[in-house]
């Protein structure tokens, strides 16, 4: 009886955790006419075209289409096919390995134990992962066993250098640098997906003992500093990753199908990573660094904060519309507004340049330039996308969402991801 009351005492704590009520009570996603949210549906139908334009020229397999605009669906189309070899053709809620998308998902959960008072943003990580103390950055690789030689880091790594990709932390084998390359092999670290026996939190105290490319915050460095805060987040929320995803964000929003790895119930829904050989659409082939099939087989052990999770295009939506609603959506408030508008503000500086964006602190988003350029949203669209060919955008000036979701790898070319967005944009009739 002690053992039950303890069970059913856990289950409300962490529900009570899970979310917070808001006086706001913004709608979940539903579907519409577009007119009735000045959008035309004429014009709409130029995304068709457009992709299927890309299936018959061979750029693409297949795609899931899905745009927003205040809260409603008003497009949501499949074209193509889920999986060549099998003939088995997309349907609308086919699951798709996101990769990088995990990345603001991540961000959130960050921000939202921020909120609570954890730790402020400037912290030294290795006040919580104490390997991370006193970091060195690479001076030269030495070729015959891929050994180096390093300095001492200027400043410490904190939370914000990971979080907005200046800390230095490299990403092994997709990395820019192929002396961190090599030193990364040699290490042993997960750099993306893995369906070994191994955990973040193993594979994240290896990677903070190895130099980085530059001084804390001297350059942008797209990197695994969102693996790091996906161990950080365990260890101070004491909760397993996947755990807190399910139970702080996935379950308040009715996310119900995005996973680290899938239920076997949902295996035949996930959409095969494909490749063009010889004029045909192929499985794309399994290579040293990873196993496309990780989300359905292996340790399922490896919860990657940078680049793990699946999920469906609606799912994705949901989790952006809650940003447009600043925070909130069907009267659960997952962050502030406040919290949403410094997060969407630009902290990285001119690190990108002259480039029409900027980083905030889960997001690339548009400036006046960038707007300027046309045919990508307004000042203020937040976007990103993934290594297996997803992408989307947000666009808070016109309430407007977009996702495109692919699975292909090692193509020639694909004209689908410009063509989308800026028909979504001239499709705006209000």
């Amino acid at each position: 009886m002690k053992t039950l009351i303890q069970i059913l005492f856990f289950t409300v704590v962490v529900s009570a955790m899970a979310q917070t009520k808001s006086i706001k009570k913004s709608p979940q996603l539903s579907e519409a006419a577009p007119a009735s949210v000045g959008m035309s549906e004429e014009r709409l139908s130029f995304i068709d075209d457009a992709i299927l334009k890309s299936i018959e020229d061979k750029e693409i397999p297949g795609a899931v289409a899905l745009v927003a605009r205040r809260g409603k669906i008003i497009y949501y189309k499949v074209f193509g096919m889920a999986d060549n070899g099998s003939k088995r053709q997309l349907k609308k809620d086919d699951i798709f390995r996101i990769a990088s998308q995990t990345k603001a998902i991540t961000s959130t959960a960050v921000m939202m134990l921020w909120e609570e008072g954890k730790f402020r943003l400037d912290d030294p990580i290795s006040r919580y992962i104490p390997e991370f103390k006193n970091p060195q950055v690479l001076d030269s690789l030495i070729a015959k066993d891929s050994s180096y030689v390093a300095s001492k880091a200027d400043k410490e790594i904190t939370i914000r250098h990971l979080i907005t990709h200046t800390s230095g932390i490299g990403y092994g084998y997709i990395d820019g640098d192929e002396r961190i390359k090599k030193i990364y092999a040699k290490a042993g670290i997960i750099d993306l997906f893995t369906t070994d026996p191994i955990t973040i939190g193993e594979n994240i105290r290896k990677l903070a003992k190895l130099p980085l490319h530059h001084h804390p915050g001297e350059k942008f460095t797209y990197s695994e500093g969102l693996d790091v805060l996906g161990y950080f987040i365990e260890i101070v929320s004491g909760m397993p990753l996947d755990e807190f995803f399910r139970t702080r964000i996935f379950d308040p929003l009715d996310m119900d199908d995005t996973y680290f790895y899938l239920p076997e119930s949902k295996y035949d829904r996930m959409v095969t990573v494909q490749t063009e050989k010889d004029g045909k659409w192929i499985k794309y082939p399994k290579n040293y660094a990873y196993d496309t099939d990780y989300p359905k087989k292996g340790a399922k052990a490896f919860f990657s904060g940078g680049a793990g999770l699946s999920s469906t295009a609606k799912d994705y939506a949901t989790f952006l519309q809650m940003y447009l609603n600043e925070g909130e959506l069907n009267g659960v408030r997952l962050l502030s507004r406040t919290t949403v508008q410094f997060m969407m503000a630009n902290q990285i500086g001119d690190l990108w340049g002259d480039s029409g964006s900027y980083y905030g602190l889960a997001f690339g988003v548009l400036d006046q330039k960038g707007q300027n350029k046309g045919g990508e949203g307004s000042v203020g669209t937040f976007q990103w996308g993934g290594y297996f060919n997803t992408m989307y955008w947000a666009d808070p000036q016109e309430q407007v969402i977009g996702i495109l979701m692919k699975q292909t790898m090692d193509i020639k070319e694909d004209n689908t991801g410009w063509k989308f967005r800026q028909v979504v944009g001239q499709a705006i009739d209000d």
